[in-house]
């Protein structure tokens, strides 16, 4: 029996607080980094939140506690970490163990190829959020500027011609009034 109450686990602090939700620094300002996650309110989970433990999500991914502190280590799937340092892990985070099992395993790819991959699809999918962002922008100022256009339009005098282009001509033409 280990000294520790809460070392059955693999030693990465207690089980599951009270706490739901992302909090204050979690995922911020931790060596390696971490990813942002999305402010939610303390009460709703998300597939963000982290709720388990190492031991919790090594049984879920079907890993050993081991091979998901090696992949902490590597980057290739960072939990956020509580006060006291113990890993938490989320839903998306089990998944993504899944992935990088399936990669390594089924597909033969390295460790450092996998780290690769998740790095370029991370970076697609914050090119495609960019492009997302840039079509609304543009929808919107397209908008504008019809709605300028239309103002513009409204506010021509409607006692003007149009002016039209007089074609030059070498034909001679005599006037003669009307008597």
């Amino acid at each position: 029996m280990s000294p520790h109450p809460d070392s059955s686990h693999g030693g990465d602090g207690p089980g599951v607080t009270g706490r739901i939700g992302p909090g204050p620094g979690l995922g911020e300002g931790l060596p390696g980094g971490g990813r942002p996650r999305a402010a939610a309110p303390p009460y709703v989970l998300t597939e963000d939140t982290p709720v388990y433990v190492i031991s919790v999500a090594a049984e879920l991914s079907g890993l050993h506690p081991q091979t998901l502190r090696q992949y902490d280590r590597l980057g290739l799937v960072s939990p956020d970490r509580t006060a006291g340092r113990g890993r938490r892990y989320s839903a998306r985070d089990i998944q993504q163990l899944r992935e990088v099992q399936r990669l390594s395993q089924d597909e033969g790819i390295n460790l450092a190829g996998i780290k690769r991959i998740i790095e370029l699809e991370n970076q697609v999918a914050a090119l495609q959020s960019r492009v997302s962002e840039l079509v609304d922008a543009l929808e919107g100022a397209a908008a504008t500027l019809q709605q300028r256009e239309a103002a513009v339009h409204a506010s021509y005098r409607r006692d003007l011609v149009p002016y039209q282009q007089v074609q030059q001509s070498s034909a001679l033409v005599v006037w003669r009034p009307k008597r």
